[in-house]
């Protein structure tokens, strides 16, 4: 299976079996930043905020007195696992990101789709990398 196609086939799914809801946006990036597959939505990344997210997997706490910036936007930091899930909030919207050993599985996502859909989207997915030895 190709990196778009999980993507598009499980970022990207519709949620719930509901017609029209899913992600923002969504995408699989290596730790150095490179773009493995992404949606079409997905915003332009910098390599210093892949780099301030991979620092926030190794040092927990090190995004919370500024945020989270992706794509030139910045997210309030929430809570997480430290060290596998980072979730930050923007208004009614939000991103969720989860580490495997090769990867960063992203998810944005906006109203009506809530933060718990958004974590289980991208959390499982990045699950299942992770026990490919992905």
């Amino acid at each position: 299976m190709s990196w778009q196609t999980y993507v598009d086939e499980h970022l990207m799914a519709e949620i719930d079996g509901q017609q029209g809801q899913h992600l923002a946006a969504g995408a699989i990036v290596g730790h150095d930043g490179s773009i493995w597959a992404k949606s079409s939505k997905f915003p332009e990344l910098k390599a210093s905020e892949v780099s301030d997210i991979m620092k926030d997997f190794d040092e927990p706490g090190h995004l919370a007195p500024t945020g989270l910036h992706l794509g030139g936007s910045k997210y309030m930091m929430i809570q997480g696992e430290p060290g596998a899930v980072i979730r930050g909030k923007k208004g009614p919207g939000g991103i969720t990101t989860k580490k495997t050993g090769q990867a960063l599985v992203l998810g944005i996502y906006e109203e009506p789709v809530t933060p718990g859909q958004c974590n289980i989207a991208v959390e499982r997915l990045g699950d299942y990398l992770a026990e490919q030895g992905l």
